[in-house]
């Protein structure tokens, strides 16, 4: 079973009512994700939420809160995501950087037209909109609740 548990992050940042997400290609074909992805060994959740942001937008990230942990077995599947979702703020924009293989784009969107990704069945997974709803909700944990034994 372990093998097949994977720990991710994801990032919520908001700017003037206006979420960060990314458009990927997946096996699905194109999908719409907050900037999220796996924990390296080694490293802390919120490095890898820093990261993560960085290598898929290009933008810095600086988380604030924790959002909530979200547990998701994928159907028809053997996977298991444990993702740990952080809210905070972007600072920077590197718009030269080259973005991770895969990712096509970042955009900034409204919450309606990720309700309306959700409807077309184009984003990653309901792990995103579950994410954005805890945030919608205003459930913020301090980030001291996150313990790292590196």
């Amino acid at each position: 079973m372990t093998r097949n548990l994977h720990v991710t992050i994801a990032a919520i940042a908001e700017r003037d009512g206006r979420f960060l997400l990314v458009e990927e290609e997946t096996d699905a074909g194109i999908r719409y994700n907050q900037p999220a992805g796996h924990l390296e060994h080694g490293e802390s959740l919120t490095d890898a939420v820093v990261r993560e942001t960085l290598e898929e937008t290009g933008y810095t990230f600086v988380p604030d809160a924790l959002v909530g942990v979200h547990h998701w077995h994928k159907p028809d599947s053997e996977m298991t995501y444990v993702r740990f979702v952080f809210a905070g703020v972007v600072n920077g924009h590197d718009a030269a950087r080259p973005l991770d293989q895969g990712i096509i784009a970042a955009h900034w969107l409204d919450f309606q037209e990720i309700r309306a990704l959700e409807r077309d069945g184009r984003l990653r997974s309901p792990l995103v909109m579950g994410a954005l709803d805890d945030w919608c909700a205003g459930r913020r944990y301090p980030l001291a609740a996150v313990k790292f034994y590196g």
